[in-house]
C-alpha cells in the first residue's frame, strides 16, 4: 500500500529566519508541505496565486517588516489560518503589540517542544475543515439540485462535526427535536441520522489518520470518543473493522467514497425529498440559544 498523502492538501507558505525553516520542515512531516518566502509581500501574492493550507510568520522576522501586508493576509484571507511563530529570538514587547494589531490571533511558541505539537493540532484541524468542505461538495455534486433543507442536514453535519457525537447535539443544531429528525429519515426510508453522523466522524477520524504522527489515542481525544476502546467499537460496529484495519485501509478519500456510496448516491430521490427540518402545524421551533449551550470543547489531539 502507497504511503499516505500530506494531510494539509494545500502548501502552508512561510516567512520565517533561515535557521526556522528547517524545524519547520521536519515538524510538518506527514502533515503538511512547506513553501519559504522571504518577504510577506511573497506570501501575500502566494495566497492570491492559488490555494494555500495557512500562513506561518515568525515573530521576530515579521516584527521586522511588519506593515499594511500583515494586516491584508489576516483581513483579505480569513479561511486561511494565519500562525505567528516565537522562534529563539525573544521578540520586543512592541513587535507583539503589532503581531495583535494586524489581527494574528494565534501565537505559538515553538522554543519548546510542546509549541511543535501545537502547531500540528492548529493545522491538523485546518486539515479536518478542508475534509468537510470536500466532502460537501462531493455531496452537492451527486445530490443536484439540493432542497434547502436537505443541504442544511449535510451542512450541520459537517459543521464542527467533531462536536456533533449524538442525534441530539446534531438536532439541537438544526433547531428540530432528535424525535422528529430520526422520525422523518424513518420515514423517507433513509438510513438513520446516527450512519450519517458516524461516517462523518469516521471520515475525519481517516484524514488524521493520514499523518503518520497520530495514533489511535490522539483520534480518538481529537474527535470527542471516551477512549481508544470507544473509538475502536465505533469503527467495529460500522465498519466491522478494528481501528488499525482502518487506520492501515482507509484514506479518507476511501471513506468519502464510501459515505457517498452507501448513504448518498443510492437514496438521491428520497433525499431530494426528504424535509427534515419541516414542522407540523402547531409545532414551535427550538429557540436558538439552546444548540450554543453546549460549550465546545477542545481536546489534545496530539
Amino acid at each position: 500500500m502507497s504511503a499516505p498523502l500530506p494531510t494539509l492538501k494545500a502548501p502552508v507558505v512561510t516567512v520565517l529566519d533561515p535557521d526556522e525553516r528547517a524545524r519547520v520542515d521536519a515538524a510538518g512531516e506527514g502533515l503538511y508541505r512547506a513553501i519559504h518566502r522571504e518577504t510577506v509581500a511573497d506570501a501575500l501574492e502566494d495566497l492570491k496565486r492559488g490555494r494555500v493550507g495557512a500562513v506561518l510568520l515568525g515573530v521576530v522576522r515579521c516584527g521586522r517588516q511588519l506593515d499594511r501586508r500583515v494586516a491584508t493576509v489576516v483581513r483579505e484571507f480569513p479561511s486561511v489560518p494565519t500562525v505567528a511563530l516565537l522562534g529563539a529570538e525573544p521578540p520586543s514587547a512592541e513587535t507583539l503589540l503589532r503581531i495583535g494589531n494586524a489581527g494574528i490571533t494565534r501565537l505559538v511558541d515553538v522554543r519548546i517542544p510542546a509549541g511543535w505539537s501545537q502547531l500540528r493540532r492548529i493545522l491538523a484541524a485546518e486539515a479536518m475543515r478542508a475534509t468537510d468542505r470536500q466532502a460537501l461538495a462531493c455531496i452537492r455534486e451527486e445530490l443536484a439540485p439540493v432542497p434547502d433543507e436537505t443541504w442544511q442536514f449535510f451542512e450541520a453535519l459537517f459543521a464542527a462535526s467533531e462536536r456533533n457525537d449524538t442525534v441530539q447535539t446534531l438536532a439541537l443544531r438544526l433547531q428540530v427535536l432528535p424525535s422528529t429528525l430520526m422520525s422523518r429519515f424513518f420515514r423517507a426510508k433513509l438510513p438513520a441520522p446516527k450512519r450519517y453522523l458516524a461516517y462523518a466522524r469516521l471520515l475525519r477520524a481517516a484524514r488524521l489518520f493520514e499523518d503518520q504522527g497520530h495514533s489511535v489515542s490522539d483520534v480518538a481525544n481529537a474527535l470527542d470518543f471516551s477512549s481508544p476502546q470507544s473509538f475502536g467499537r465505533h469503527v467495529q460496529t460500522f465498519l466491522g473493522r478494528s481501528a488499525g484495519e482502518f487506520r492501515r485501509e482507509f484514506t479518507s478519500a476511501v471513506m468519502l467514497d464510501r459515505f457517498v456510496t452507501e448513504l448518498v448516491r443510492p437514496h438521491r430521490d428520497a433525499l431530494r425529498k426528504l424535509r427534515p427540518l419541516a414542522l407540523r402545524p402547531g409545532m414551535r421551533a427550538l429557540p436558538p440559544t439552546v444548540a450554543d449551550r453546549r460549550p465546545a470543547v477542545h481536546r489534545r489531539a496530539s
